[in-house]
């Protein structure tokens, strides 16, 4: 008996040093993701743009390469620069995606005083319930001329800017695209929300939109909505449900099939 109590407090020594080790690479993958995205900081004198920066392996002069704009949701907001990667960010970090698809991918991170493409939170997500016309959020405003400096970089291509978001980040895409129609060769849309009347606007633009049908934050009619109204204005468009998805449906949009190959083939 005395052996065998020794024996299985050796075992629980055991599982309890291999967690911990398991932890400690966890902690150390993290950590060399957020190391990958380098830290930065813009002011323009008045708000700050807090933002985290993927550069294509082995940048090669006098090559261009697509940039990718990355907008997290309303849990992500903050100011300690790491929170907005806490989703999105590792697909780019993806060893035969560095690979196959090289970009600049920026995720800038939102403050918690303003709510993505709005200077303060609505009452609901509708988006009937959006005015069809309003005032660029600070944000949105700095998300733009960091884009525009971006784009003044040699080695960035012009005709392959793509934008991703979900959730409030979702509704900031449909925002972006509708103020800088010229701007977008792409844009991904996960659980946002628009007021689809904006949507005419930006029907030059490649759109993928996703949503779970069991979304009980942002309406899935929402998306519903959206499509319909992109697709009767002659808009290259597709929509992908979830059945018996919830809010997360990030979750398998970035695991659908082909997510990275349909964004990065996309061009002016």
């Amino acid at each position: 008996m005395k052996n065998h109590h020794v024996s299985r407090k050796a075992k629980v020594f055991s599982a309890c040093f291999f967690l911990v080790i398991i932890g400690l690479w966890s902690t150390t993958i993290e950590a060399q993701e957020q190391y990958a995205y380098k830290y930065n900081v813009t002011s323009n004198g008045e708000d700050t743009l807090y933002y985290r920066c993927l550069q294509p392996d082995n940048l090669c002069s006098g090559k261009k390469y697509p940039l990718v704009l990355f907008l997290h949701g309303a849990g992500e907001r903050g100011n300690d620069n790491e929170t907005q990667l806490k989703h999105g960010s590792g697909l780019f970090l993806n060893p035969v995606n560095r690979e196959k698809f090289p970009a600049f991918v920026i995720f800038p991170q939102c403050p918690k005083k303003n709510f993505g493409p709005f200077i303060t939170e609505p009452s609901n997500f509708n988006g009937s319930s959006f005015p069809e016309t309003f005032e660029m959020s600070p944000f949105i405003t700095q998300v733009k001329n960091l884009l525009d400096d971006y784009m003044s970089k040699p080695e960035v291509d012009n005709g392959r800017i793509y934008v991703i978001g979900l959730s409030m980040g979702g509704m900031g895409v449909y925002d972006m695209v509708c103020r800088f129609p010229d701007l977008f060769a792409a844009a991904v849309s996960i659980c946002g929300s628009v007021n689809v009347q904006r949507l005419p606007k930006a029907k030059k633009v490649c759109f993928r939109i996703f949503h779970g049908e069991k979304d009980m934050a942002v309406p899935v009619e929402c998306s519903r909505q959206a499509y319909e109204v992109l697709k009767r204005c002659g808009a290259k468009v597709e929509y992908i449900e979830f059945y018996g998805c919830d809010h997360l449906s990030w979750n398998p949009a970035f695991n659908f099939p082909d997510f990275m190959d349909w964004l990065f083939e996309q061009q002016k």
